[in-house]
């Protein structure tokens, strides 16, 4: 891994959470005062939102596997894996935005002098100079094929080059009704489209997804404490039924060496130690415990950084 050229990545599926994640290190990064250079996920895809739709039916059309976003098909994942190389050596790379909205798109279009519109790609541009650290927020923060000879397929290694990798993978059915929400209150979607979404992206999901979450060194996982069985029927009334907080549990699986756990434990009302790698707390602390976990990590990152530059 890098010490002058650190990289934290957050990653999960569309739904899990990554969001809040991403907030909670930002505010670590305000605190030691340091300059991400960000990485949104989105950005990797291949296709613009118009040419998507397109692949996406044309994929319907021939009867096979549909094209899903969570695919290496549908993601430049070499150009990834080529962006945190450069930026581990050098602390530089390409970056570009995918618009999502139309305030986006003012933003972006005042800033490049551009006319896009939502569901395109600003253009490749420079990561600015001087950042300390990289922060990509996505679906693929961790992802990986290694070469096997008998596969005629591109293979690479994104997760080889990150320093803190953090995966947010709830309960599957927590996972859906956040993301049935999010589709139906904020996007202009139903309860009966998200499904079929979830469904086409199944195969997809457990592929390309699932698998990172072994590769990670912290992994927020909420359970249920309340019935979710049906993430789906009483949602056609009312899509805000996704359980409280304090009505779940943060099951937190740590893999890494800056970390004393038990210490963390003592720290959280009521949490305890399920096993040495296994953190258990209400949700509700859920903010605290993300501060306390990963506090020392980037810490620890970028006083490596600040002492091999004193040294260089």
């Amino acid at each position: 891994m890098s010490v002058v050229h650190p990289i934290v990545t957050v990653t999960g599926s569309s739904g899990a959470g990554t969001s809040f994640v991403k907030r909670a290190v930002e505010e670590i990064f305000k605190r030691e005062n340091l300059n991400a250079a960000i990485i949104e996920g989105d950005s990797f895809h291949k296709y613009d939102r118009a040419t998507m739709k397109q692949k996406v039916a044309a994929s319907k059309e021939s009867g096979g596997r549909v094209l899903t976003h969570f695919s290496e098909y549908a993601n430049e994942f070499k150009k990834l894996e080529q962006l945190f190389s450069e930026y581990r050596s050098t602390g530089r790379g390409k970056r570009r935005y995918y618009i999502h909205s139309d305030e986006e798109a003012a933003e972006l279009n005042a800033r490049l002098g551009t006319n896009l519109s939502p569901g395109e790609f600003t253009p490749w541009e420079d990561i600015p100079e001087g950042t300390d650290i990289l922060f990509y927020e996505g679906l693929h923060g961790m992802v990986r094929r290694v070469k096997n000879e008998k596969e005629d397929a591109e293979f690479y290694d994104v997760a080889q080059h990150v320093d803190l990798g953090i995966g947010v993978c709830p309960v599957v059915n927590i996972e859906w009704m956040q993301k049935i929400y999010r589709d139906t209150s904020e996007r202009p979607y139903s309860v009966g489209q998200v499904r079929d979404i979830i469904l086409e992206r199944m195969e997809d999901y457990i592929e390309y997804v699932v698998p990172q979450f072994h590769r990670t060194h912290i992994n927020f996982h909420r359970v249920p404490l309340v019935d979710t069985s049906d993430p789906f029927s009483t949602l056609e009334d009312e899509a805000a039924l996704v359980p409280e907080p304090k009505n779940s549990l943060m099951v937190t699986h740590v893999r890494h060496q800056d970390i004393d756990l038990q210490k963390i434990a003592d720290k959280i009302p009521g949490a305890w130690l399920q096993t040495p790698e296994t953190l258990v707390y209400n949700s509700e602390h859920m903010v605290l415990a993300m501060d306390l976990l990963m506090s020392p990590i980037i810490h620890n990152l970028v006083e490596k950084k600040r002492a091999a530059l004193a040294n260089a």
